[in-house]
């Protein structure tokens, strides 16, 4: 075996390594059995059930390994746009200066930007993945915007974040190039959807490509990292609770930008209109609530909101983007299609097109 494995060929001996490396150090894995999970259009994840043997107190019975597509574009994709750079580095160097719930890693390697890397983390059953095309209810909705408190925070304004650059931030020169990308990408995108869009749908995805603002910009006064594509189907979502308990997965994305967009790309994408409309206000509201108690200063309320505003041209740019750039399948044209009305209809709703200069 490779010393990184494919997610689909770990044996008892790797994965008894890993667990005593984490600290199970009287325990042996006797045998695997695997299945893969998820519908991820760049990795591929498999679930293993583990039979133990020893001093098995404490250690997870199932695991989960998250590595390449199998596709090829998929994975030429992954590593032009760092994804997989980036997901390994924020479970090595990241995730324990975060407060957001995330899978326990016990592996995290990659041979140079990709695509050959792996990760094997705690398994979040009974969560299940959320649904993008159905939605989520209000107090799922409530619930993942509040663990968004969690990455944020801990990372809000901090400057040293600049410095690494697998991270990366936006600047005058990635807007321009994020601006033509978006502009490349629209035609295909329109040729495929644009028949399921309204005609105010489709003008506003438009206006996007021909303006200077958002979603396209540099870095502004009010930074953290952001996890950039915060939707539901990255998420593990157990709603037999109350609140419901959310887990953040599939960080290939992660950046430093504005913390406003994820709010606004997850309200946007989750909540169908008419239940976004309702209660948009008051879940913004919380989450700044929420940030000043966790030590954020200086950031007024009504500020959060126009940032709010401003952020749900995020969702249009990693909608148009990486349609045309992923693996084709049925469901992922459902996807798109509804993140692309749900997006447009938000920005219309709060007439944010005013920031389209």
């Amino acid at each position: 075996m490779n010393a990184i494995p494919n997610p689909g060929e770990l044996t008892p001996e790797f994965v008894t390594e890993r667990l005593r490396e984490s600290g199970h150090e009287g325990v042996e894995v006797r045998s695997l059995s695997a299945a893969d999970i998820g519908t991820g259009q760049v990795g591929r994840c498999v679930r293993y059930q583990l039979e133990l043997h020893g001093d098995a107190e404490g250690v997870p019975r199932t695991l989960v390994a998250k590595g390449p597509s199998e596709d090829p574009q998929s994975r030429l994709t992954g590593v032009q746009l760092h994804n997989f750079l980036k997901e390994v580095s924020f479970y090595r160097d990241l995730q324990p200066k975060v407060g957001i719930r995330t899978p326990r890693c016990y592996f995290a390697e990659i041979q140079g930007d990709g695509p050959e890397h792996l990760l094997l983390l705690g398994d979040a059953a009974p969560a299940v993945q959320g649904d993008q095309l159905a939605g989520c209810s209000v107090p799922v909705a409530a619930a993942a915007v509040r663990e968004l408190v969690g990455l944020h925070a801990p990372t809000w304004g901090d400057r040293d974040l600049l410095e690494l650059d697998w991270l990366g931030s936006p600047t005058a020169e990635t807007a321009q190039l994020g601006r033509v990308f978006y502009q490349a990408q629209l035609p295909a995108f329109l040729d495929r959807y644009a028949a399921s869009l309204a005609a105010d749908e489709i003008a506003i995805l438009e206006r996007v490509a021909e303006c200077q603002g958002p979603p396209f910009e540099s870095l502004g006064d009010y930074f953290a990292v952001v996890h950039v594509d915060y939707r539901l189907d990255n998420l593990l979502i157990d709603d037999a609770l109350s609140p419901p308990r959310v887990t953040a997965v599939d960080w290939q994305s992660l950046m430093v930008g504005s913390p406003l967009n994820d709010v606004a790309y997850f309200l946007g994408s989750g909540l169908l209109a008419q239940e976004r409309r309702q209660v948009e206000r008051d879940i913004v509201g919380e989450y700044h609530r929420a940030l000043v108690e966790a030590g954020v200063g200086d950031y007024p309320a009504d500020r959060c909101w126009h940032d709010y505003r401003r952020g749900v041209f995020a969702g249009f740019a990693v909608t148009v983007i990486a349609a045309p750039m992923v693996q084709r399948t049925e469901r992922g044209d459902a996807m798109f299609t509804a993140m692309a009305r749900r997006h447009a209809r938000h920005a219309i709703d709060l007439g944010s097109e005013e920031f389209l200069v």
